[in-house]
């Protein structure tokens, strides 16, 4: 599969028959222009919604209009299995900022989970329930997320092959939300990849945990 960033939450995942599904995309300038990443021009079979905040539910706004996922589902998109668990976008049950939906993907014989704007460690019958993780997009920038210390903790619990992080601040997002060093500093074998896009599959897969840390492509 192809795994592409568009930056803060939003990513691209293309399988290996062509099927598209971008994630929680963003609406661009939201928040009185705080959300400055450019407007997401791919086209995708469909579009996953952790939750309802602009940053994350612009699906309306995709080219095409592609159907928008929420909640646990399962959802089939071609060749692509899609299934959501419930979680909270705060560490008090979602009396602050309301439900998360974490999704996991299973895209050419991978799992890959896509965290939304989790706010908490999730408790052990999440981590069952999520399995086998192979691959791991996950919020570390804090505040309205877990931060870097917390997202260390579930890649300990989930033992990931590889670790994307996300939801940290650039020079494109206004949030004051930390930037991804504070992840970097203690995530297992980071590797700045330096572009937006890679392309993982069972072959590639790292034998061991490893982080690796794309640049937006908006």
């Amino acid at each position: 599969m192809k795994i592409k960033w568009f930056g803060h939450a939003a990513f691209l995942i293309t399988a290996a028959d062509g099927t598209k599904i971008i994630t929680d995309p963003y609406v661009p300038g939201a928040y009185d222009g705080a959300v400055s990443y450019d407007r997401i021009t791919e086209r995708a079979d469909a579009a996953t919604v952790s939750h309802d905040h602009a940053d994350h539910n612009g699906a309306d706004l995709l080219p095409g209009k592609p159907p928008a996922l929420k909640g646990a589902g399962p959802f089939t998109i071609r060749t692509v299995r899609i299934s959501g668990i419930d979680t909270y976008h705060d560490q008090h049950q979602g009396q602050e900022r309301g439900k998360n939906t974490i999704f996991i993907f299973e895209v050419d014989g991978l799992r890959l989970v896509h965290c939304g704007d989790l706010g908490h460690l999730p408790d052990e019958k999440v981590i069952q329930a999520l399995g086998q993780v192979d691959i791991l997009l996950v919020p570390v920038g804090g505040l309205f997320t877990i931060d870097a210390p917390t997202a260390l903790k579930l890649v300990e619990l989930l033992k990931p092959k590889l670790v994307i992080p996300m939801h940290f601040k650039t020079h494109k997002l206004g949030f004051q939300i930390a930037r991804v060093d504070d992840f970097a500093r203690i995530a297992p074998n980071v590797r700045r990849i330096g572009k937006p896009e890679v392309e993982i599959g069972a072959a590639n897969l790292p034998a061991a945990t490893e982080t690796w840390i794309l640049e937006p492509a908006l």
